[in-house]
């Protein structure tokens, strides 16, 4: 291979090679990053900006292709629209402006990832032929001159749902004078695109993420290989858990529930909601580690959301970042609970449905936003009124609450999992209809290692939080070559364990 193919080969965009976590291809990325970022680091914070932008947008053009210029649209209209919101002082003004900022930007994610969904209700209802135009790639084309984008179909842009609420946080909070613009659209298109949580988050806000790009680096010995440690963690999540039970029991399970007993799927249940878990937190802990490599803390996304003790706590565990946006730009400017009791159920049911709409253009993922908005308002209803009640003062156990909040996350995972709601639906009939309690020791058995997976993985998810950072605390207080053994050793052990074709991360799609 010459070395115009080998150029050709690294800035060329192709669907089947894109650079994510779990290939080496990202490694090599991050190897190179890193090689120049040792030159860099020291000098002027715009230098840094500068140079960790290119290399984002890079990733981002080498994950979504001609996409990118999608970002750097939203990024150069939100810079502009934030300074112009700051400097206004007329109120309409200011108003109008941040409403084009979430007209512009909710259009956009609305248009890529709702059109399908929304045409074909309208189709139906009025029964019509409307068919979904790539309005962006017959632009691109018009533009080139040359037909090299298919204008007959839409694809979602990876990562556009999590950079959209970022960017429209921040325009939110310049509005609300919690912060200042950025100075240089430099700084503010490193803050949206900055790599490691660009695709699929945390979602970050400007006011945790914009003072560290004008802090000088630093990171501690310590801190440098907890970073390891949590990239270790979220690999092995991802590719010795979550990939392995899902190619060898989940989607099996999953795709064809008329083929098992009911035993089968319930087990995969919870195969799934171990999977969602180890596959998203890896992607985030991978995330963290590489940006505290880089010099820049992120905030906690997950806090074993398992142990949680009722429905609202699982929000201030789960998808952490997610779950107070959507408290602080959706609920609460909807009233909250200022506006009376029946105004409060209706806006965590709105926030839910919002919440569940936002996964997927899907009726399961709103029937998945539902459940979750009846059970917050339930809980609320039981906190209010459980005081009048004779034996309200009686608390069940704490691990009575969490295996009932537990079983009832499982329960909604499954409309998440399902390819629709009436697949959900007939999943669940078939666990209790089938169940065959005499066939659980054979498929006990002939499950034992993707079960004993399940288990271990479980195992470690409900350990104290103290133990699970006692362990961590070992590996860093290791001599520098232990340390290297040990990576070295379990890089060996998940490359062993890594299926043929690796799984592109499952919130990818949202």
């Amino acid at each position: 291979m010459d070395i115009y193919s080998i150029l050709e080969e690294i800035f060329t965009y192709h669907e089947s090679s894109a650079i994510i976590f779990t290939r080496l291809s990202f490694w090599i990325f991050f190897t190179v990053l890193l090689a120049g970022y040792l030159f860099i680091y020291k000098k002027t914070h715009l230098a840094k900006s500068l140079y960790l932008l290119g290399f984002s947008i890079f990733f981002y053009y080498k994950s979504s292709g001609i996409y990118f210029l999608l970002l750097l649209f939203s990024t150069t209209l939100d810079f502009h629209l934030a300074k112009a919101i700051y400097g206004s002082r007329r109120a309409l003004a200011r108003k109008l402006l941040v409403a084009l900022s979430v007209t512009v930007n909710l259009g956009l994610l609305a248009y890529f990832k709702y059109a399908y969904f929304f045409t074909s209700i309208i189709n139906d209802f009025f029964g019509i032929q409307c068919r979904v135009v790539n309005i962006f790639s017959a632009v691109v084309n018009m533009a080139t001159g040359a037909e090299k984008f298919d204008a007959d179909s839409l694809i979602l842009p990876i990562g556009i749902s999590f950079y959209t609420f970022q960017i429209l946080s921040y325009t939110i909070d310049v509005y609300r004078r919690k912060v200042k613009p950025v100075g240089s659209i430099i700084d503010f298109g490193f803050y949206v695109s900055f790599f490691p949580s660009l695709v699929a988050g945390p979602i970050v806000r400007a006011a945790e993420f914009i003072p560290q790009i004008y802090q000088k680096y630093s990171v501690t010995r310590r801190e440098m290989w907890c970073a390891v440690f949590l990239i270790l963690n979220g690999l092995v999540k991802k590719i010795a858990i979550s990939d392995y039970i899902s190619l060898n029991f989940v989607d099996r399970v999953f795709d064809n529930p008329e083929l098992y007993t009911g035993f089968e799927l319930l087990m995969g249940g919870y195969g799934y909601a171990i999977q969602i878990y180890c596959d998203f937190s890896g992607y985030t802990d991978i995330a963290i580690g590489v940006a505290l490599l880089l010099g820049f803390r992120l905030p906690l996304n997950f806090n074993s959301p398992y142990c949680a003790t009722g429905v609202r706590d699982f929000w201030r565990r789960w998808h952490i970042s997610l779950s107070s946006w959507l408290r602080d730009y959706l609920y609460i400017p909807l009233g909250g609970s200022r506006k009376g009791k029946r105004r409060t159920y209706l806006n965590l049911m709105l926030t839910m449905l919002l919440g569940g709409l936002w996964h997927g253009a899907s009726y399961k993922f709103i029937a998945w936003g539902g459940l979750h908005g009846l059970a917050l308002a339930a809980g609320r209803f039981w906190g209010e009124r459980r005081a009048a009640l004779p034996w309200g003062k009686v608390r069940l156990p704490r691990f009575v609450l969490t295996l009932l909040t537990f079983h009832f996350v499982c329960f909604t995972w499954i409309f998440f999992r399902a390819d629709d709601v009436s697949l959900a639906l007939d999943f669940i009939w078939r666990i209790g209809a089938e169940f065959n309690l005499r066939a659980i020791p054979e498929i006990v058995s002939g499950y034992g290692l993707i079960f004993g997976l399940m288990l271990a993985a479980y195992v470690i998810h409900f350990l104290p939080q103290k133990l699970k950072a006692r362990y961590r605390e070992v590996f860093v207080g290791l001599p520098d070559v232990a340390k290297i053994l040990a990576v070295l050793l379990v890089v060996f052990c998940i490359y062993q364990a890594s299926s043929s074709e690796l799984q592109p991360f499952i919130y990818f799609q949202f």
